[in-house]
């Protein structure tokens, strides 16, 4: 009887054990998350065990807010122990020395203020944060005085190269089909003339700031990224620029992200991934627009961050 009670016991520790592990599995302890916001970023992080950080610089307007709003690759993130800081930081087609600096500073006391790990970085940014994301990223690896270095950076269909982007605006003023093209480019021509003057006379100023300029393959502002992973998102709708914009592939983004991935590659860099996306193009207010974050397949992006 004794025998038979002790083997009873035995298999009910045993069973229990099973069950204690089986609902560990299907409901496993989730971390917390601490949530940071101030009028210069808004950061959400693991409060233990931060795996990777991902930076986020949004287009020529938006704040944190709008890129929650408009990438909503938090919660993938969470799931990956991912913590996730997104700048108010924008308006910025290039950056002189001194905002590379000043950013880079601010980045650097942000970690510190934080207690960020500085190892697993990854940068990214739309439209012009693109811009932002490569120069920024590219700027930290060559400078030894900062201990953030990107072992990633990615772009979603960023203006990458000014001059084109000064031509471009040219022709779609001349067009004069869509008041917002014209309005945008009209800015751009003032813009770029008041900081660089014409292209066609100051080509080497255009070169000095630019992410790249095709006309010469000049790509010297991301020398310092040769050894690390680089993606380039957009999506190539000749239908939808022609259509809403007038516009020529050549006058598109797509055009010379493809002619960026092509010179790195023909340059050394090894780790460049051209990702052109198909009607993944829409806005969060369900409005389809190939000019946006959604492009980015969120689950295969944090898969490679977390490669």
């Amino acid at each position: 009887m004794n025998k038979f009670l002790g083997i009873l016991i035995i298999l009910v520790v045993l069973i229990s054990c099973k069950n204690a592990e089986k609902d560990k599995t299907e409901n496993p302890i989730k971390t917390q998350f601490q949530e940071i916001a101030n009028e210069n970023y808004e950061l959400s992080k693991p409060t233990e065990n931060i795996k990777k950080i991902l930076i986020l610089f949004g287009g020529f307007p938006e704040n944190a807010e709008d890129i929650k709003r408009e990438f909503k690759i938090l919660e993938i993130a969470k799931e990956n122990n991912i913590a996730v800081l997104y700048m108010n930081y924008n308006q910025k087609l290039w950056l002189e020395k001194n905002e590379k600096q000043k950013l880079a500073e601010q980045l650097e006391n942000i970690f510190i203020k934080n207690k960020l790990p500085t190892n697993d970085i990854y940068i990214g940014g739309f439209s012009s944060g693109g811009n932002v994301s490569l120069l920024i990223g590219s700027f930290l690896v060559e400078n030894k005085n900062f201990t953030i270095k990107p072992k990633g950076v990615f772009i979603v269909d960023s203006p990458i190269d000014l001059v084109a982007l000064y031509k471009s605006s040219e022709k779609n003023i001349k067009r004069n089909f869509s008041e917002v093209s014209v309005e945008e480019s009209n800015w751009i021509i003032e813009n770029l003339e008041e900081n660089f003057g014409n292209p066609n006379k100051n080509l080497a100023k255009y070169e000095n700031s630019a992410v790249f300029t095709a006309e010469t393959n000049a790509i010297n502002n991301l020398k310092s990224l040769k050894n690390t992973k680089i993606r380039l998102y957009t999506e190539p709708d000749t239908i939808w620029w022609k259509k809403n914009r007038m516009e020529d592939y050549e006058q598109t983004n797509a055009y010379y992200i493809k002619q960026l991935s092509e010179t790195l590659k023909k340059s050394g860099f090894n780790q460049v991934e051209y990702i052109p996306t198909e009607n993944k193009g829409y806005r969060a207010n369900g409005e389809r627009h190939p000019h946006s974050w959604s492009i980015i397949d969120k689950k295969e992006l944090i898969k490679w961050i977390m490669e």
